[in-house]
């Protein structure tokens, strides 16, 4: 019996915060908007296209954005509005079927490999969605469609903004062929530097290393690479799936002291923080985690008794970890990583004064 070939669609709103913005704001169409708190430490929460031919993009610095593009238009980010603006869009997605994966208030899985409407083919369920959306919320959607989500994903980015992009089951060799490998899941900063040394930069230079070399240089995750790299990929769309954790990880070049870590600690926190407020959920635990030179990892997690609502609070909590960090002066580190878990529904942010500490 022949496997099932799924029909994913992933569809990505374009510069969500910042279209609702220029939507609601007439006067702001045309210009460069900015989605972001004013301050020392605000980073970017979204901009729009206007602002991104300025080089500004989401998790950046806000004063970097703004020497960017002086002329750009900041503003406040309205997650009330956001979140009603997202609710509309899953109505219609739930139309076309109830597999869906919300990955964000902007993006979702969707798996129509049936669908409710009796559309022909997924391409035309992707389609009438993106129509569907910009009827009922004068906004643009992007949308890739592919035997599977990693493939759709990516597809979803290759035609933005307003466009849909489709990779048909014969197609995923060549679509795959010339792709930079930095694009596949997974792979960051620090594996995308091992793969460039081993002579890998698009994914047609992975298929000369077979599963077991993988493996060896990149433990499970080599495995996962093997699959990618061949546009293989068995995860399920998985509808209603709890939010468990964000977090945002950076390995260094070189291995640096406790005391070093004030700034990358502070780094990691600001890109968990722009992930955490594109969800409908709120995280009430902040998680540091370290990896020393000698691969011994280490976490610290604290549970306020009111949620952190601001990257401020998210970075002071984050950095009040770091100094319960009692390893010997003579520890390196080759990791830091902020994170937020124990994800609640955002009308119970407040937790009891019991639910303190998890060390």
């Amino acid at each position: 019996m022949e496997p099932v070939i799924r029909k994913i669609v992933h569809i990505d709103m374009d510069a969500f915060y910042a279209s609702v913005e220029q939507r609601d704001q007439p006067e702001l169409k045309g210009k460069p908007v900015v989605v972001a708190w004013r301050g020392q430490r605000s980073v970017v929460c979204a901009a729009s296209y206007e602002a991104r031919r300025y080089g500004i993009r989401s998790a950046m610095p806000a004063l970097r954005a703004e020497k960017m593009c002086p002329d750009a238009i900041f503003l406040p980010p309205d997650f009330t509005r956001y979140r009603a603006v997202s609710n509309q869009i899953r109505e219609i997605f739930v139309s076309h079927t109830d597999l869906v994966e919300p990955l964000s208030l902007d993006e979702a899985y969707l798996d129509v490999t049936t669908n409710k409407t009796g559309l022909a083919s997924a391409t035309e369920v992707a389609e009438t969605i993106r129509t569907q959306i910009h009827e009922r919320t004068a906004l643009t959607a992007s949308a890739g469609v592919a035997p599977n989500k990693f493939l759709a994903k990516i597809a979803s980015d290759w035609r933005k903004p307003n466009g849909i992009f489709v990779v048909r089951p014969h197609q995923i060799e060549a679509f795959l062929k010339d792709l930079p490998v930095k694009k596949l899941p997974g792979v960051g900063k620090a594996t995308q530097s091992t793969l460039s040394g081993m002579g890998v930069a698009a994914v047609s230079d992975l298929l000369q290393f077979d599963i077991r070399e993988l493996e060896a240089q990149f433990g499970r995750f080599g495995t996962r690479l093997y699959n990618l790299a061949r546009g293989i990929d068995n995860n399920e769309v998985r509808p209603d799936r709890p939010r468990k954790s964000i977090s945002s990880e950076q390995t260094f070049e070189t291995d640096l002291s406790l005391s070093e870590l004030t700034v990358p600690t502070q780094s990691a926190a600001e890109r968990t923080w722009i992930h955490a407020t594109k969800s409908d959920r709120i995280g009430r635990t902040v998680v540091l985690k370290l990896k020393t030179s000698d691969f011994q990892n280490i976490t610290r997690s604290h549970t306020p008794t009111v949620h952190p609502s601001s990257l401020e609070d998210l970075s002071t909590l984050a950095l009040q970890l770091l100094e319960r960090i009692d390893l010997p002066a003579t520890t390196r580190y080759r990791l830091v990583g902020v994170g937020l878990s124990n994800f609640v529904d955002a009308d119970e942010g407040s937790i009891q004064p019991e639910l303190f500490d998890d060390l």
